[in-house]
């Protein structure tokens, strides 16, 4: 089991910066395929960025190459996601997932078998 919580969404202007956090409990944190998931009004849920558990691999969405980072830190159970130059477009709720398995796509959302709880992040023009 993990479980996983949030932190670090809130309110920035066009060209701001936020950082996300998501902090996991449960001992198969470092084997496990970390991602970041946003969900806009009256939209899917779609693919931010992901993070492999063996050499940390970051992927990334086309919408957000070049602006977001994602790390990890397993000695801390932490992944983050580090977002520049926001846009009013990446307004939504951002929820941290984790593949427990370790071998799936991490762009896939029915690869992750635990999520958080969400963070809003609204960006204005």
């Amino acid at each position: 089991q993990v479980q996983l919580v949030e932190s670090g969404g809130g309110l920035v202007q066009a060209g701001g910066s936020l950082r996300l956090s998501c902090v996991a409990s449960g001992r198969t944190f470092s084997t496990s395929g970390m991602g970041w998931f946003r969900q806009a009004p009256g939209k899917e849920r779609e693919f931010v960025a992901g993070i492999t558990w063996k050499r940390s691999i970051p992927f990334y969405a086309d919408s957000v190459k070049g602006r977001f980072t994602i790390s990890r830190d397993n000695a801390k159970n932490t992944v983050v996601l580090q977002m520049n130059n926001l846009k009013p477009e990446d307004t939504a709720v951002y929820y941290c997932a984790a593949d427990g398995s370790g071998t799936k796509i991490l762009s896939y959302l029915a690869s992750y078998d635990y999520w958080g709880q969400g963070t809003q992040v609204t960006v204005s023009s």
